[in-house]
């Protein structure tokens, strides 16, 4: 399971030129997830997401996580993010869950970060034509992949 998560000062997700999702201070997570991403990756990311110490604490410093911010979460499902692009030039999405897979464990994902957060998540919709729209504060974006927990 792979994320970027963007520190934002606005976000929110558009489909067929509805707003389904919209946020002010907080995080947009982008999600992409692969075949044997488990329950323990989803709580591992959920956890490490919530307590990124990323946010300015009074004096400035990156020092305080969203769970103590109290800020706000989008979660976008991603595929392309498992892309490979070793060989030519059109990137290969073989590594990304199936549908039947992906759904799953993404709405798991989303509901242990309600979880964590003690708070709603929007999101926006699995498989949708989607425009996200963000104002990147910062910018600050980290990416977190479960595979690399070490």
């Amino acid at each position: 399971m792979k994320a970027v998560v963007q520190r934002v000062s606005k976000a929110s997700v558009i489909i067929e030129r509805e707003k389904v999702a919209n946020i002010n201070s907080g995080l947009l997570v982008l999600l992409g997830i692969v075949d044997d991403d488990t329950q323990e990756d989803i709580k591992w990311l959920s956890n490490k997401i919530s307590n990124l110490r990323i946010f300015s604490d009074e004096d400035g410093i990156m020092n305080t996580s969203l769970l103590q911010t109290q800020g706000d979460a989008i979660v976008v499902s991603q595929f392309t993010l498992h892309a490979s692009t070793k060989k030519g030039n059109r990137p290969s999405y073989l590594l990304a869950a199936k549908p039947d897979v992906a759904i799953p464990l993404y709405e798991a994902f989303v509901k242990q970060l309600e979880t964590d957060l003690g708070k709603k998540v929007q999101t926006g919709q699995f498989g949708a034509d989607m425009k996200v729209e963000l104002l990147n504060d910062g910018p600050v974006t980290i990416i977190v992949d479960t595979k690399n927990k070490q």
